[in-house]
């Protein structure tokens, strides 16, 4: 009969408790929601990466580029009907089935949130409405860079470029001086916030102990100085 060790144990109970918090949140909000903290070097790191893809990007465009990518345009305009690129932008469609959309606060904190593709903006701000700390304050969103505010409530995830994943920026609409308190933080409610990380809160497995090498045991060896005692042939008794 196997004995569940103490550290199988612990990890059991705390996939539990995760499942749990994970399984009320998503009953709440109405969908699968997480939360992480985005350190200051990730976002230095992915600024760089951007900044460094725009430096890629602004290259010498020569006269025979563009006449290379006119040329392969009309190749595309007269070798496909609408009909076959209306069916084909209906396959890549049919393929993404989940928008994962990350939401960035001011406090490094970000929000991620599972959406249809099909589903629309509004979707977004109203889950946002449900989980922010002051729903009573305007906010908006937005994508960087350039800074562009997300107005069109009813474009679908797909339609924005959004499926099957985006980062959007947070902020709230107010003044300057006028109840800065809000703009500090914190911006989630706190049971969104005990959504944090829950994934360290699984323990490690604990490693078993190796078990001791069995050896053999070293053959005894006589003295170098004793000889077998051997019966001569012509000794007869």
């Amino acid at each position: 009969m196997l004995v569940d060790s103490p550290a199988l144990k612990r990890r059991r109970f705390a996939d539990q408790l995760v499942m749990e918090k994970l399984v009320a949140a998503k009953q709440t909000y109405g969908r699968e929601i997480r939360v992480f903290e985005t350190t200051t070097a990730t976002i230095s790191q992915t600024s760089n990466d951007v900044s460094g893809s725009e430096e890629s990007d602004d290259l010498e465009f020569t006269t025979a580029d563009y006449y290379r990518i006119l040329a392969t345009k009309k190749e595309d305009k007269y070798l496909k009907t609408k009909k076959i690129r209306d069916a084909e932008a209906a396959a890549s469609r049919s393929r993404i089935t989940k928008a994962v959309i990350r939401i960035r606060f001011p406090d490094n904190h970000t929000l991620e949130a599972t959406f249809h593709p099909t589903e629309t903006m509004q979707s977004l701000v109203d889950l946002l409405g449900k989980v922010v700390a002051r729903p009573d304050l305007p906010f908006y969103i937005y994508t960087i860079p350039p800074k562009k505010q997300i107005k069109n409530m009813s474009q679908d995830f797909y339609s924005a470029g959004f499926a099957p994943g985006a980062i959007v920026n947070f902020s709230y609409d107010i003044p300057q001086g006028d109840d800065n308190t809000a703009a500090q933080g914190p911006f989630l409610k706190e049971d969104v916030m005990a959504l944090k990380d829950l994934d360290g809160l699984i323990p490690e497995p604990d490693q078993p102990a190796p078990e001791p090498a069995v050896t053999a045991p070293a053959p005894v060896q006589k003295p170098a100085g004793e000889k077998k005692m051997v019966k001569p042939k012509w000794l007869k008794m």
